[in-house]
Parts: C-alpha cells; structure tokens; sequence
C-alpha cells in the first residue's frame, strides 16, 4: 500500500473530522430507530443510507477502501464506492475510508451493548483494500508488544501474555468471538486455564478493552470480519497496542478478488502498521447501544444525545465527545 498524498492529507483529515463524526453520528441515530425490534437488516440499512447522505455532501475525494455486508448480503457502502462532492477534483484530498456504519448488527436487533457506525480513515493507499472477507486476529495492550503473534501457538501467546503482564493464565481475560469457528481455539484456551469471555459480536470493542489499561479484558484472539480489523488496526496504532491479522477466506470469489487487489501475498501475516501504513489516521466510533460510549439517547426536544470516541492516530489523542444533533 502507499499513500497517493502527503502532508495535504494530514491536514484534510483534521479538517474532516467534524464531518465523519457527523457520518458516524447520523448513521447511529438511524440505526437507533431499530433497537429491540429484532431486525437487524433493516437496522444496517438504515445506518448505511444515513451515513452515505452524510459522505455525499463532504468535500472531499473519498472511498471506500474496505466495508462490511458482501459476506452475508447485508446493505453496505460497497468496497471501492466513491465518497464526497469532489471526486474527479486533482486538487481534492483523496482519503480512504474503513467502514461499518453499523458494528453489531444482532446487538442492535437485540437491544444489546456496544453496537456502534464506526469508521477510520487516512490518505489514499494506507489502508487495506480487500474484499469482504474474514480475518483471524490478535490483539491486546502496549506491554503485549512484540510479545503475541498469530504466528505463534495458543500456549506460546498465553504465557507470553501472562510474563508480560505479570498475571497467571487464570488472572487472564481473554476474548472470544462466541463461533463454531473457534472450537479448537476455545479448546486451547480452557486447557491453559485461562478465563474465555465469549462475545456474541463486537471484536472492535473487545479490542479497544484490551488495548485499555483500565480494563479486565487482556487479550482479543480469534476470527471476525476483515473490515473491523482494519479499523482496529487503525485504532491501536494510536494507542501504541499490538494487532496482528491474517485474511481468511470462505469461498474461492473472495479469493481471487483478493488477489487481484492486493499486492502481494494473500496469505500473509499482516502487522498493525500495514493494515493502517499511515500516522495521518483518524478512528471514530458513535455508540448505537450503551458499552464503550453511551447510547443514542432522544432528548424531549426531539434532538439526539450522542457520544463518540475518538483517536487521532498520529497524536495519540483518544477522547470521548458527546453532541447534540437534530434527526
């Protein structure tokens, strides 16, 4: 991957943030409209279009490097859409974009925590673009790093992670995507002794848990989507945390998709840095369902309370914003 822009980019992605937390923002409060109410589709659809009116009107040369929905035929900002009033501009910032606008589908259908629209975003050709497809991930805090490796077997990672932290394997808290995918893996792990937290969805969440230093939760390992491992990707390098992932692919179309975009071999091992190649990165995540940040809450005004996390991946700034928007 290489970045088409420079320091120009760094300072559009400044300039846009307040734009993509209105892209996140709008997505969540559409998508608010459908928690409880058992559908998820019609949730996702719902924050797909919010956020997509949103991108129309910002101005810049947008696109959607990596997003969710080809797998399970879910609406979706499809994976190379153009975003923004200014495509086709030479002088537009060109900015790729990682996309879910709704993160925990099933949460949101079920009226559960840490369903979010989350996005991250840095100049063109710094983030994976890749298909729709799944990828095995590990990540967890600052002092995990160069200590965890997805090439590395269950036992290797939990005794690293247990030196490192100064923890037995049955102080650690480990996440796991809920999967029959992750038999072995779960296997492993209740073999060594160690406490599963299984999640139901939500492994960007789980991931920012395990980067916090402030949380029980000390290591996320297993399989999810490829789009929110770029997103994490993106949001660990601001937090200094180790992620590390490797495609995986169900059927042989996102395969060969695969290969014709990406450069290289498919079957690497992809580090945090090469999953997001650039500083010049911004995360943002608008709660949907209570967890991380607090849910969208209707004010008695008809407005909307939200509250975003966000990380400025080249200053390390990670804060919580909370806003008023109209419907």
């Amino acid at each position: 991957m290489n970045a088409e822009c420079g320091s120009e980019s760094r300072m559009a992605t400044i300039d846009l943030e307040p734009h993509f937390l209105a892209a996140t923002g709008a997505a969540a409060i559409a998508a608010a409209a459908w928690r409880g109410k058992g559908d998820r589709k019609a949730a996702d659809g719902a924050a797909v279009e919010a956020m997509r009116a949103v991108f129309d009107g910002v101005p810049f040369n947008g696109r959607v490097a990596i997003g969710e929905g080809e797998r399970d035929d879910a609406p979706m900002l499809w994976i190379g859409e153009p975003l923004g009033s200014m495509q086709g501009d030479p002088n537009a910032p060109a900015i790729d974009i990682a996309v879910d606008p709704l993160e925990c589908t099933n949460h949101v259908a079920l009226d559960q925590p840490n369903a979010m629209a989350v996005l991250a975003a840095a100049p063109r050709g710094t983030l994976l673009h890749a298909p729709d497809c799944y990828m095995d991930k590990i990540a967890g805090p600052a002092e995990l790093s160069g200590e965890i490796s997805l090439d590395a077997p269950t036992d290797y990672n939990v005794e690293a992670a247990s030196a490192a932290l100064g923890k037995s394997a049955s102080e650690l808290n480990i996440v796991v995507m809920d999967r029959p995918r992750h038999k072995k893996l779960i296997s492993e792990l209740e073999a060594l002794g160690v406490n599963i937290v299984l999640i139901g969805d939500g492994d960007i969440s789980a991931a920012l848990n395990a980067a916090d230093a402030n949380s029980e939760i000390d290591m996320l390992m297993g399989i999810g989507a490829a789009p929110e491992g770029v997103i994490t990707a993106t949001t660990l390098r601001g937090l200094g945390a180790p992620f590390e992932g490797r495609l995986v692919f169900k059927n042989e179309g996102h395969r060969e998709r695969a290969e014709v975009m990406i450069d290289g071999d498919i079957e690497r091992l992809w580090g945090r840095d090469e999953l997001c190649a650039s500083d010049d990165a911004v995360f943002i995540g608008t709660g949907v369902c209570a967890g991380r940040t607090f849910g969208v809450e209707q004010l008695t005004d008809g407005r909307y309370a939200l509250q975003s996390e966000v990380i400025d991946v080249a200053s390390g700034d990670h804060r919580f914003v909370e806003t008023i928007r109209e419907a």
